[in-house]
């Protein structure tokens, strides 16, 4: 083990065992960093050289944020996690220190992310998302010869932080062809998912089903508020048409941009919960608003929480972080959970 894993277990909060007599979860979380890091995985350098700053970025990051304790953000019974969107403007490496930052005991994991942290090749992106297509060639044969084992390690390593990989958010363009498709359900089988969101279009879902059904995976079709466009899920009707195509596939609900379509979330959640694979949570204003600082738009996110919290659903409710913050994305995400944390008290 190199001399960074062996300072670090002698820190404050590292040192210890449990109340079994093993290895306290932080001192294991260092050495599942250190297997991990030295483990052969893909070849080439590149790999390597992402697994090492991933291992030193985060454990030079834990002992400053919450070395003592292990993420703890289910409050009053109510789940509540961060999709790792909110984290875009950050590297990849960062995004599990940043969960234990604000004290997420939860992610919803971008499908990006996981790749990076595994050492897929970056792929640039151009105005209006263009990607570059060497990039894209690049990572289709990344894919095609990565090992799914890869993902487990890295969930793995989330578990050992006490961050619960819950969902893989893996988003499918209309273009897709159903060789990806069946390698989004591959990797949510290796991280060990309970379901994979998704933002797509209503054709796309069609194809989605019958893989659904095959891998016995739940798949939750991603809202935004664009109902002008029979295609998009954005309308209750829309995600009837998802849920219609096989009990494998549900509703990831967008209660902010629900809210800017001019819907209910809270009747809908009361109505649909049982195929409801989680809720992605921000405030935006009504007809088409703009998301804001939590607090100052339309979105019911209080009563929300509140129905959560009465009626025991087990679905988490994850921080979206998208609107224009004054400080940066872990302090403006830590703001949002205390804030969820507030809305459920009492």
């Amino acid at each position: 083990m190199s001399s960074i894993y062996e300072r670090i277990i002698c820190m404050d909060g590292f040192r210890g065992t449990n109340s079994s007599g093993g290895v306290s979860a932080r001192r294991q979380f260092v050495l599942t960093f250190a297997h991990w890091r030295q483990s052969p995985g893909l070849k080439g350098t590149s790999n390597m050289q992402t697994r090492r700053h991933f291992a030193q970025t985060l454990c030079a990051a834990i002992p400053a944020a919450q070395a003592i304790a292990a993420p703890n953000s289910k409050f009053q019974g109510v789940l509540i996690g961060v999709i790792s969107y909110s984290f875009r403007a950050l590297p990849a490496e960062q995004v599990l220190p940043a969960c234990v930052k604000v004290g997420a005991s939860e992610v919803e994991l971008m499908s990006n992310h996981a790749e990076a942290l595994v050492g897929a090749p970056a792929v640039k992106r151009g105005p209006g998302g263009v990607t570059d297509p060497e990039g894209e060639a690049a990572l289709r044969k990344w894919r095609e010869r990565v090992s799914m084992a890869e993902f487990t390690k890295l969930r793995k390593t989330f578990d050992a932080a006490g961050v619960e990989i819950r969902l893989l958010t893996y988003n499918l363009a209309r273009t897709v062809d159903d060789d990806e498709i069946e390698y989004s359900f591959r990797m949510a089988k290796a991280l060990g998912v309970r379901a994979i969101t998704s933002s797509t279009r209503i054709a796309v879902a069609r194809r989605v089903a019958p893989i659904a059904d095959r891998h016995k995976i739940l798949w939750g079709a991603h809202g935004h508020d664009k109902v002008g466009d029979p295609e998009e899920f954005s309308t209750p009707e829309s995600f009837a048409t998802a849920m219609a195509l096989s009990k494998y596939i549900g509703v990831n609900l967008d209660i902010g941009h629900f809210t800017a379509a001019n819907y209910d979330p809270v009747a809908y959640i009361r109505e649909h919960h049982a195929r409801i694979t989680n809720l992605h949570l921000k405030d935006r204003k009504k007809n088409h608003g703009e998301n804001v600082p939590w607090g100052q738009g339309d979105t019911a996110i209080k009563a929300v929480l509140q129905l959560l919290k009465k009626e025991k659903y087990d679905f988490p409710a994850n921080v979206e972080y998208e609107y224009e913050g004054k400080d940066d994305p872990v302090t403006e995400v830590g703001r949002c959970i205390q804030y969820c944390r507030g809305a459920l008290a009492g």
